[in-house]
Parts: C-alpha cells; structure tokens; sequence
C-alpha cells in the first residue's frame, strides 16, 4: 500500500518506549515511560493524532520504598483472554551495581471493558530462571500459545541485556523452556553499552518479526530486526534470523536521533505504522536517561519484495516541515 498518510510528529511529547494498542472497540489505547519514571499512565484515542490531547489516566504508581519504588519503565498494554495487562520493569532503587539497573518485571490485571476504568490488580513479579535485571517485555498469541520476549542480563554473558523467548501458562506466569533468541553482537549494537532490548511483534508475509532496540540510549540507540517462519518452533533459536544491519536508525538529515523503543499498529485506514521514540536534537547534557525529550511519534511504513518490513528513515518533525 501506498505510504501516504503523515502524521504530526511529535505524536506525544516527553513519552519514551511508547506503546500503541488498537483494540476491537476502535479505540488506540497508549502508554509510555513517564520523564518522572515514577508512575504508569494510560490513554485513548479514536485516532492516533487524538492521543496527543487526551486524557492521561494514572493506572499505577510506584511504591514509597521496595522493589516497586524506582525507574517505572516502558509500560506495554495488552488485551488477553479478555482481560487488560500492562506489564512494567520496575527497581528498588535508582542507583546501579556494576553499570546495572536492578530491574526485574511485573504485570498489572484490569477486568473492565475499559482500562481507563475499574482497578488495576498486582499480580506480582513476572519470574525467571535468573533473579538478574530484566525489563522491556511483550506477549503476543500464536497458533493457540501465549508467548513472551523480554530482555535480561545472563550472569554469564558480559554486556546488559539479551533477547529471551518463553511459552505462558498464563499471563503473568512463564512456563517450560526460556530460550536467549538475540545477544548483541553487531558493532550498531554494542556503543555505549551490550543491549538487546525493547523488542515488539509483527506477523505478516508468513513470517514472524521481532524488532528490538540496541546500544545507548542517546544518538547511538538504534533497531534491529529478528524473523522467524510462522511454522517454525519459536523456541527453538535457530528458527530465528537477525537481520545484520540495522533496520532504523539515527538521520541527521532528518534530525531525527535515537530511534527505537517501538510499537507496531495500523492507521486508521489500515496501513502499517511504527510508533516510535527519537530526540531532535544530538548533544545531551548528563545521562541520557534523564533527558526527558523523548518523544512519541508516529510513520507508515511498507514492504520489501522479499516480505521484510521497509520502515525508511525517520521523517522529520511536522514544525520543521513547516506544517
């Protein structure tokens, strides 16, 4: 399909690792890192562009002291089995033990029709087979298996975070074999620091995709691209293939730095959309992390012959387009 439609980025601004959900009801449903990391919100949109002037309703926010009081990051919401999720990495603290956050993840159960409504229940950590900083999870349903990727750092693999797969029993709950699908390895994947992170899921062409994020979070972050045949056992690393550059990335002439921490939905009129994070600018001052100009925005993007996703560069901001 013809990649017409442009959106008025900034979509949201100050909102990291965004993440989109088109629901049944035909409401886009948001949520995203807050630059206070300090609570979880959510919103609703009959529109993309919507998202930006609507109401921001707080679903959770962090405890006082413990394991849930510290760096509430990248919130995900998800309808499953006809209930509401948001799955979260949360700390106890925001200090860092040899270059490590000490985050591990936890998800959040809301049975009204609406999420924006009713109460959201803690059901807990999501566990492992490691108690070792983990964070950036996803769920996706495929061919009757509830399925789960996720970053986490293997106490005897050097660098911050690997990609893991896992079947649920249900969804707050792992269950059989978790699997390392992703380490990073590429050169675009280990400046600033050894991450694999952010992953989210796109099915089509027969094919399963998972895009993730790598390197610093300042001009350097950047995406790859994983892909798995849809018949194969998702479980099994060798099923899935990495794709050797990355497939988004910072362009200066755009202005556009540090892209990544994505989402996928669908525009209004059916096309392909990434919904993503990226500066304005290069140079930050202090740790990135605390550089609160990450802002959500929003572009079509097509396909190549060969079935893999053509997500472009990233377009400038609508201001500097003059709009």
């Amino acid at each position: 399909m013809d990649a017409t439609r442009e959106y008025n980025n900034p979509l949201v601004e100050q909102r990291a690792d965004p993440w989109v959900y088109k629901h049944s009801d035909g409401y886009y449903y948001f949520t995203a890192s807050v630059p206070e990391y300090d609570r979880i919100e959510i919103r609703r949109s009959k529109t993309l562009e919507g998202l930006r002037d609507a109401e921001a309703v707080v679903a959770w926010r962090k405890y006082e002291t413990g394991m849930l009081s510290a760096n509430i990051w990248a919130p995900e919401i998800h309808f499953i089995q006809g209930k509401w999720y948001i799955y979260f990495a949360a700390a106890r603290t925001t200090e860092t033990k040899e270059g490590l956050f000490d985050h591990r993840m936890y998800a959040l159960e809301n049975e009204s029709a609406n999420p924006l409504e009713g109460k959201w229940v803690e059901k807990g950590q999501v566990r492992t087979v490691w108690e070792t900083f983990s964070l950036d999870a996803t769920t996706f349903e495929h061919q009757g298996n509830l399925y789960y990727v996720w970053a986490q750092k293997d106490p005897l693999i050097e660098g911050n975070s690997n990609l893991y797969i896992s079947t649920m029993s249900n969804p707050w709950t792992l269950s059989g074999q978790q699997v390392m699908i992703s380490t990073p390895e590429y050169p675009w994947e280990v400046i600033g620091f050894k991450v694999n992170e952010g992953a989210a899921v796109l099915k089509r062409n027969g094919r399963i995709f998972i895009s993730y994020s790598a390197s610093a979070t300042d001009h350097n972050y950047c995406m790859g691209l994983l892909s798995a045949d849809e018949s194969s056992d998702l479980l099994d690393p060798d099923s899935w293939t990495k794709s050797p550059e990355p497939v988004f990335q910072t362009n200066e002439e755009t202005g556009e730095y540090g892209p990544g921490h994505n989402s996928f939905t669908v525009s209004e009129d059916g096309q392909d959309v990434i919904i993503y994070h990226a500066r304005n600018y290069k140079e930050i001052t202090g740790d990135p992390l605390y550089d609160p100009n990450r802002h959500t925005r929003a572009q079509v993007f097509g396909w190549n012959e060969d079935g893999t996703p053509n997500f472009g560069v990233p377009v400038r901001d609508a201001i500097k387009q003059g709009k």
